[in-house]
């Protein structure tokens, strides 16, 4: 697999990140539904053969929203010593994570996303997971990953911007959303892989 070959040419406006938002999102919103369901096939086959997702412990997913690549296919590949675990958006602004399994109860949270219907004492934290799959709106050459805005994920694992993994934070994209550049902040955290229906593409970290 050559890896660059995840990566498009299709320049991005890097002044600012509303601008690659509204493109990219209409990127993703074009794809059909045959089409996502391919890659999210492809994905998983990627993914599973990637060796931080053969370890034991917590992988964090996430509830595919507003057409990002799903899980499912992923989802059924874990191994009997690894915990399924989803995002739950916390009062204060934080992320917690929650195990989850097919049939759990879920509650929706203030955007209309699933999370696990959990008491606080039974979430687990962003440094115990063993494994994190991001959904990102853009990602560029250097793990620079674009999100939604509200800053969870970079709050949740800005400890690593200071450490090697675990956890091992990997983006799931379509192709068509990795692209050259984009704008980053001092407070991004960046990702250690990509994986789109391309293939999987590691990231040089200081």
């Amino acid at each position: 697999m050559v890896e660059d070959a995840i990566l498009i040419d299709r320049p991005v406006d890097t002044g600012d990140k509303a601008g690659p938002r509204r493109m990219l999102q209409a990127r993703r919103a074009a794809l059909t539904v045959a089409e996502r369901m391919a890659a999210a096939d492809a994905v998983a086959d990627h993914v599973a053969a990637h060796a931080p997702f053969n370890v034991p412990g917590y992988v964090a997913g996430y509830w595919a929203t507003r057409a990002e690549l799903p899980l499912h296919a992923l989802q059924l590949r874990l191994r009997d010593d690894q915990v399924w675990c989803l995002p739950v958006v916390q009062p204060d602004g934080g992320l917690m994570f929650g195990p989850w399994r097919q049939g759990d109860p879920l509650v929706s949270n203030r955007y209309g996303i699933p999370e696990p219907d959990l008491a606080a004492s039974s979430l687990l934290a962003p440094q115990e997971m063993a494994l994190v799959l991001l959904p990102l709106l853009g990602v560029d050459r250097l793990g620079h990953r674009l999100g939604m805005g509200g800053g969870y994920y970079d709050r949740a694992f800005a400890f690593r911007r200071e450490r090697r993994p675990p956890p091992f934070l990997v983006g799931i994209a379509y192709a068509c959303q990795a692209v050259p550049a984009l704008p980053s902040d001092a407070w991004d955290v960046a990702l250690d892989a990509l994986a789109t229906e391309n293939g999987l593409r590691h990231f040089e970290r200081n």
